[in-house]
C-alpha cells in the first residue's frame, strides 16, 4: 500500500514540474515603447517660397535616443513632399521605431501660405465662422465660430482654390477631419466688383456624399473678409447652406 502511495506521489509531483517549465517557456519579453517629445510650435507658418527650419523631436527608447524619420503630405493639394512654392497645410509626421518593430509617431502641422491683398488676389489663412441653416455648431458637437484653419490659394491656370466650401463646420468643427472637407470649390472673376463664377461646381463631400455647388462670395478688402455661400443637397434628400465669415490671418 505504501509503495502505491509514493508512485501517485512521484507522478504528481512530475506533472507539477512539467507545468512549471511549461509555464516559464511562454514568459514575454519586456519591450520598451518609442516615446517622440516635438520641440517648437506644433503648427508653424512659411511664407510661399520661404525657408523650413525643422525644430526636429527627440525620440528615445527606455531612456536611450534613438533616430526618427519625418514625412509630409500636402492635406488639400496632394503633394508627398513639403513644397514651400506651393501654399498648403502640410502635415508633417515623426516615426521613431524600437528594437522590436514596435512604431510611435507624433505630427506637426506646416502651414505654407501667401497673403493677398484681396483687391488682386483673395489668397491666405482664414478664421472661419460658419452657420448651417442660418445656425452655428451646437457647443455639444464643437465649435463652428473662428475655425483654424480655411486656406485660399491660386492656381495655375489663375483662378482661386478653396480648401472646404462647408467652412470647416465638420473637418474643424466637428472635427471629423480633412475627408469631411468638401474641396474642389474653384473661384474665378473680378474681386473689387465681386463678380465670380464657380467652374470646380458641382463639387461633392468625400465622407458624406451628395452634391454641394458654391453660390456666392462676397469680399470686404477693408475689413479683410470674405463671406462664401454653398449649397448642399446631402443624402437621403436634405438641403443644407452654409454661409462662412473668413476673416484673413495677417501674417
Amino acid at each position: 500500500m505504501m509503495k502505491k502511495i509514493f508512485i501517485q506521489l512521484m507522478v504528481f509531483s512530475g506533472l507539477l514540474l512539467t507545468s512549471c517549465s511549461s509555464d516559464t517557456d511562454n514568459v514575454s519579453r519586456v519591450t520598451n515603447y518609442p516615446l517622440i517629445e516635438v520641440n517648437g510650435e506644433s503648427t508653424i507658418f512659411v511664407p510661399m517660397g520661404g525657408t523650413y527650419t525643422d525644430p526636429g523631436v527627440v525620440a528615445t527608447e527606455g531612456g536611450t535616443v534613438i533616430p526618427t524619420v519625418a514625412t509630409f503630405n500636402g492635406n488639400f493639394r496632394g503633394a508627398k513632399t513639403l513644397d514651400v512654392n506651393v501654399p498648403d497645410e502640410y502635415t508633417e509626421t515623426y516615426t521613431a521605431t524600437n528594437k522590436d518593430g514596435f512604431k510611435a509617431t507624433s505630427t506637426r502641422r506646416v502651414i505654407v501660405y501667401k497673403t493677398g491683398d484681396l483687391v488682386n488676389s483673395i489668397e491666405g489663412v482664414y478664421l472661419s465662422t460658419t452657420r448651417r441653416n442660418g445656425t452655428l455648431l451646437p457647443a455639444s458637437q464643437g465649435s463652428s465660430v473662428d475655425q483654424k484653419y480655411i486656406y485660399i490659394w491660386k492656381n495655375t491656370n489663375g483662378t482661386f482654390g478653396v480648401s472646404d466650401a462647408f467652412g470647416g463646420w465638420y473637418s474643424i468643427g466637428r472635427k471629423i477631419g480633412v475627408t469631411s472637407a468638401t474641396q474642389g470649390g474653384t473661384i474665378t472673376g473680378n474681386i473689387p466688383t465681386n463678380t465670380f463664377t464657380y467652374p470646380g461646381n458641382p463639387l461633392s463631400n468625400q465622407y458624406f456624399g451628395g452634391v454641394a455647388n458654391i453660390t456666392n462670395l462676397n469680399v470686404n478688402a477693408a475689413t479683410k473678409t470674405l463671406v462664401l455661400s454653398t449649397a448642399w443637397l446631402a443624402p437621403p434628400a436634405t438641403n443644407y447652406s452654409f454661409v462662412s465669415t473668413l476673416t484673413q490671418v495677417q501674417l
